[in-house]
């Protein structure tokens, strides 16, 4: 989204919530949109303009949406459709079933992200071995805990913007090379 597209969408919000920026003077405004501009800078415009207009439809606060509100709304716009704890558990549990001669190929039909929550194909392997009733109570809830983590923390990974991701990944190498 370039500046001029950002200035469209502010336009939009200031039109929505005229009450919130009555006061605000030009620097302030400047600085608001120079921030949402990079901000979103690498979101297509007419996809963070759905989800601002969604945002206003929807949001009865009387405040205009942030920019992680607005973030947000575009991966739910934009993302398929996440699986949900008792579905990525099925999952798992019809792996179970054949995974004591067949656990490295169960581990590796299983969605990444179920993948990263189970942990290994070893790990499958141990689950299937236990009893039936131990896997459906504290292996399960167990999983469903780490499987909220870890897609919670993928969706915020998602929404962070690009270069500050190219960042930290950078800063997440030269820890581990110490």
């Amino acid at each position: 989204m370039n500046r001029e597209e950002t200035l469209a969408i502010m336009g939009v919000l200031k039109t929505a919530y005229p009450a919130f920026y009555r006061d605000m003077n030009r620097e302030a405004a400047l600085q608001a949109v120079s921030l949402w501009n990079e901000m979103f800078r690498d979101d297509d415009a007419a996809v963070v303009a759905a989800a601002v207009k969604a945002l206003i439809k929807t949001r009865v606060e009387g405040y205009p949406p942030t920019i992680g509100a607005v973030a947000e709304k575009i991966h739910e716009l934009t993302k398929p459709q996440e699986l949900t704890e008792g579905e990525a558990w099925g999952m798992v549990e019809k792996a179970c079933r054949n995974g004591i001669y067949g656990y490295q190929e169960e581990f590796a039909a299983l969605p990444p992200v179920v993948q990263k929550a189970v942990g290994s194909a070893n790990q499958l392997r141990e689950w299937a071995i236990l009893d039936a009733g131990e896997l459906k109570t504290v292996v399960a809830s167990n999983f469903m805990r780490s499987f909220r983590a870890i897609q919670k923390r993928e969706k915020e990974v998602a929404m962070i913007p690009a270069d500050v991701r190219t960042l930290l990944q950078g800063v997440s190498e030269r820890l581990a090379l110490k």
